[in-house]
């Protein structure tokens, strides 16, 4: 080792974990090393020792062991994690950024899209202190998740890479609807579309305006009034346009379906991932295996529903209507585990508070996911979900440099994601212990 890099170690301990200035801007030229005592790599899918990171412009530029790392010049910052786990940023499939959790049921009426907006804003910072580094938001009001992206991505303020939908589609009346106000009031929501040339001129807004995915609604919902949870909305033909619309225009399809029917003609009509498939069938489940679909199944937020939804304003149909699916759709996703189905992380936040989509991990293990795997489906399953295999979701040569770290071992005990004590993303460190 140089000699000048002993004294920069010990330098480095005390200052680089201090504040997230020394993080130098995105795309510094600036090389920042991290010394990871324990490393998980989740493509091999195993913990490795004793590795040391090497970022440049907000990217991983290698991995290497001791020897390699002494042979270098002195980096221009160190960062010790010699006593802890790292792994990649986490993503989640299936968030709502904006808007509150607290504001359910006829509660929602109440909250302009510019609030709803400006407490988005608060919803990524802690999304992003929960290690989350990069989300999928699936419906937003007004396009405010395309916003939210754009001022994170131009960095005035903190939160995660986001891939947003913008309003999602839905049928008239149905679960992506607002069905709260008499008729007089003449209130539908932004995403309401019927027939395939509807459904596909509101691809085709959607695009228009900067979404990057495209949601839709093939069921009811567990939150929306006057819908039935297990009934389709949509027919194949409206499905089928949606698909082949978004696909044309190089964007992936994502289908909102608790019930059989509703799961079946999406995932024939060709989307890439079903989100809760809370009803799914074995022969369903089969479907999606043959077909690569992805099931991103919120088999946490069940608990809060059920616990906290009624202060929340949640309706009474619709607490009555999520005891009916719960622990249903935990047991199918039991099924779609042993049954080899891709298992996206997708936990809903944003019906319940957001920064704590990690407890998630416990209950993705619990029904039938080993702790390697529950971690896979939150950085490579979704990295390929997201058209972003390679960037994100693993430590490796040109990947993003979105890196956080536990104190302890989550191959060990899972729950270690549930506090998370580091939060670097695209080079920049956001949360160190100390903050």
């Amino acid at each position: 080792m140089k000699p000048a890099l002993s004294l920069l170690l010990t330098a480095s301990l005390t200052t680089s974990l201090a504040g997230t200035a020394l993080a130098g801007p995105e795309g510094s030229d600036d090389i920042t090393v991290i010394h990871a005592g324990s490393l998980i790599d989740t493509e091999a899918g195993q913990m490795v020792r004793d590795r040391y990171i090497v970022i440049a412009e907000g990217r991983v530029d290698k991995v290497v062991g001791r020897a390699e790392f002494e042979r270098m010049d002195s980096p221009d910052r160190f960062v010790d994690l010699s006593e802890m786990t790292v792994l990649p940023g986490l993503t989640d499939a299936h968030v709502h950024l904006i808007g509150q959790a607290a504001n359910y049921g006829y509660n929602s009426l109440a909250e302009s899209t510019p609030r709803a907006a400006i407490i988005g804003v608060a919803n990524a910072k802690v999304t992003l202190d929960a290690g989350f580094t990069t989300v999928r938001n699936v419906g937003a009001p007004g396009y405010a998740d395309i916003d939210l992206r754009d001022v994170i991505a131009d960095g005035l303020v903190p939160g995660p890479r986001i891939i947003p939908a913008g309003p999602s589609i839905g049928i008239t009346g149905g679960h992506c609807d607002s069905n709260l106000l008499p008729f007089e009031y003449e209130q539908t929501s932004d995403g309401v579309a019927d027939g395939p040339w509807g459904v596909r001129k509101k691809v085709r807004q959607n695009k228009k305006y900067g979404a990057e995915v495209i949601k839709f609604c093939g069921t009811g919902g567990v939150l929306s009034k006057g819908t039935t949870i297990g009934a389709q909305q949509f027919t194949a033909e409206e499905m089928e346009a949606i698909v082949d619309e978004a696909h044309q225009l190089g964007m992936k399809v994502t289908v909102h379906a608790h019930g059989e029917n509703g799961i079946r003609t999406a995932i024939a009509a060709g989307v890439d991932s079903v989100e809760h498939a809370s009803l799914i069938t074995d022969d369903a489940i089969q479907m999606a295996v043959q077909r690569g679909t992805a099931l991103s199944m919120d088999i946490f937020v069940s608990d809060f529903i059920l616990s906290e939804g009624e202060a929340a304003g949640i309706l009474p149909e619709s607490l009555e209507k999520e005891r009916q699916v719960g622990r249903k759709q935990r047991e199918r996703f039991q099924a779609a585990v042993e049954a080899g189905a891709t298992m996206a992380f997708g936990t809903d936040a944003g019906v319940y508070p957001h920064g704590r989509n990690g407890q998630q991990f416990a209950y993705m293990v619990e029904w039938g996911l080993t702790p390697i795997q529950a971690i896979q489906s939150a950085t490579t399953v979704n990295a390929k979900l997201f058209g972003l295999e390679g960037q994100i979701g693993v430590i490796k040569k040109g990947a993003e440099a979105d890196i956080i770290a536990v104190d302890g071992n989550p191959l060990q005990d899972i729950s270690e994601l549930e506090d998370v004590d580091f939060v670097m993303k695209s080079g920049r460190i956001h949360l160190t212990q100390n903050d």
